[in-house]
């Protein structure tokens, strides 16, 4: 239906994307309407994770047609589906996802908006996390519109004719999350006509491998009756607590590894410091001529004598800075009240900043940014994001010192 173009804002001088209605389309009136309700449509859903809409417009071609077209941010990041097409996500990235996707939606439900096509194809994995696109299809609650969406992804009482209701998203949402944790749809159908002539009526399946209230929500996610579905603010806080119980564990493990380290590190001190019984030794025989260990050293060497040995560079100094960043964001001290997915977002941001490419300035400036944003956000305590910036200072000079 449209053709996504690279261009530069010369009014605020910056590079966006222009989604123009495809040259077919020009001379139909409503599918211009539908490219401006889907401005609006996006531009009502104000969430950081969800495409922003910058402006709507309608232009005469050189054809004599009326081109409708819209402005939105360029992103730059990879579609999920072909991360999924590599396999099963970690739950914890799966989650994480579809955690933030649920807020996106909550944000949406609460403006009477549906989106109708919550699918891989339509989220977008970027340096700031996962981006919902395509509003193409979005529709108001109670709209009895038949654009179903996306056949795997679209929930069984829209083959029945339903209203548009925000389970229909949740629904979506399960499909997507089950994809995530197995590689795999949940269902085999792919056209309308295999899923009209599915006729589902045994329990969705289970996922296997993962915490069971993870698997649970995307068991109630695909519920047949939309009623037995979960909201979708909902799927995000059973998300929240799974992924901090998730967390606090992982600490408590390194706590205990930690301390175990530190008791066999002081009980091999005190072994070392038990005194040692003296040796009788005879004495050396008289020299009349001292030894060289014997002599005493010179008081001073003239400059051209003296030599200086520098220091060797430490090894490991990335990844032991790398490691104290870590432990900073993890260890619950300072960071401790962060969200799973903040957290989860950083790491991801931290790995990419010491994969050796460019210089070391260049390298962590999109950790810094992200910092940045997440304090802006309210999503970084003040002491957190201080005792961030300081190690992250340190791997600064670790990176230099490469």
């Amino acid at each position: 239906m449209s053709v996504i173009w690279r261009a530069f804002d010369q009014s605020l001088h910056r590079m966006v994307a222009v989604k123009v209605l495809t040259a077919s389309l020009h001379t139909d009136p409503g599918q211009r309407v539908r490219v401006r309700s889907e401005a609006r449509a996006a531009a009502r859903c104000i969430h950081p994770d969800a495409i922003d809409i910058y402006d709507y417009g309608e232009t005469v071609t050189s054809y004599g047609g009326v081109a409708a077209y819209v402005v939105m941010p360029l992103l730059d990041g990879t579609p999920l589906a072909e991360r999924v097409e590599e396999g099963a996500l970690p739950w914890q990235e799966a989650a994480s996802i579809a955690l933030r996707l649920a807020r996106v939606l909550t944000a949406g439900h609460a403006r009477g908006l549906v989106h109708r096509d919550v699918t891989a194809e339509n989220v977008l994995l970027t340096a700031d996390g996962p981006k919902l696109l395509d509003f193409g299809i979005a529709a108001w609650a109670g709209d009895p519109d038949d654009d179903r969406g996306t056949p795997p992804y679209v929930a069984p009482e829209r083959l029945l004719g339903a209203p548009t209701h925000p389970a229909v998203d949740v629904y979506a949402l399960g499909v997507l999350l089950h994809t995530m944790l197995t590689g795999r749809r949940p269902y085999p159908e792919t056209t309308w006509e295999e899923i009209e002539a599915a006729r589902r009526t045994s329990p969705p399946p289970r996922v296997p491998g993962v915490p069971k209230a993870v698997a649970d929500l995307c068991r109630r996610c695909l519920a047949q009756d939309p009623r037995q579905r979960p909201t979708a603010a909902q799927v995000a806080a059973t998300l929240t607590s799974v992924l901090g119980t998730a967390t606090l564990t992982r600490n408590v493990r390194r706590g205990v590894t930690l301390i175990g380290s530190v008791l066999l590190a002081l009980s091999a001190l005190l072994w070392f410091q038990q005194p040692t019984p003296p040796r009788h030794q005879s004495a050396p025989p008289p020299s009349s001529t001292p030894s060289e260990s014997t002599l005493p050293s010179p008081a001073w060497t003239s400059p051209r004598e003296r030599t200086v040995e520098r220091p060797p560079p430490s090894e490991g100094a990335v990844e032991q800075a790398v490691a104290e960043f870590r432990t900073v964001l993890e260890d619950g001290t300072a960071c401790g009240r962060t969200d799973a997915d903040v957290i989860l977002d950083l790491r991801q941001v931290l790995q990419h900043a010491v994969t050796p490419h460019g210089p070391a300035e260049t390298r962590t400036e999109s950790l810094r940014r992200k910092l940045s944003d997440r304090s802006r956000e309210g999503r970084l305590a003040p002491a957190c994001a201080n005792a961030l910036h300081l190690h992250l200072d340190a791997l600064d000079a670790a990176l230099r010192s490469e």
